[in-house]
């Protein structure tokens, strides 16, 4: 039994909200702490202790990225966050994948009023051409995902029925 293995990093496009909520939280911070510092009132320290959290929680998520790995018929998604921590995002075994086809393909036009739920796992950008594909998995889950060619060879090898590229 040969074991394909095909590994995937894809950057999510920054949020500019995320980014603006980052240096708001930072500044405030500052300003909380240097309040704290320089008068006798605690309340300043905490509100920056405070601040200081919820900025390192949206340094966190400001910069994702999502790695692909492929392996001997499942693939699973790790989210990274700020190039420093990982969590699983998911693992997929694709014997029960139903589809896999670009985004824009009519193919998926069937599936398009299926109440589903959606998970996001690209770039987020529209290129043109379309990058991004979507897998219906287990039938009620919809994965967009931006595999790279070998990834989508590798994919259709298992699946040749299920996955197109047109």
């Amino acid at each position: 039994m040969s074991e394909t293995y095909v590994e995937l990093l894809v950057a999510r496009k920054p949020s500019v909200l995320m980014r603006f909520l980052k240096m708001l939280l930072i500044m405030l911070t500052v300003v909380f702490a240097l309040i704290g510092f320089l008068t006798p009132f605690v309340v300043g320290m905490l509100i920056a202790i405070v601040l200081g959290g919820c900025a390192y929680f949206a340094h966190m998520n400001a910069e994702i990225e999502y790695e692909y790995l492929y392996l001997d018929r499942e693939l699973s998604v790790d989210k990274v966050l700020a190039k420093s921590r990982r969590k699983k995002a998911g693992s997929y075994s694709l014997e029960q994948m139903e589809i896999f086809a670009p985004l824009n393909s009519h193919r998926l036009d069937s599936y398009k009023n299926r109440q589903m739920k959606t998970v996001d796992y690209s770039s987020g950008v529209a290129a043109q051409p379309e990058r991004r594909y979507m897998m219906i998995w287990n039938g009620d889950t919809k994965i967009i995902l931006e595999p790279n060619t070998d990834m989508v060879k590798a994919i259709q090898g298992i699946a040749p029925r299920k996955v197109f590229t047109d």
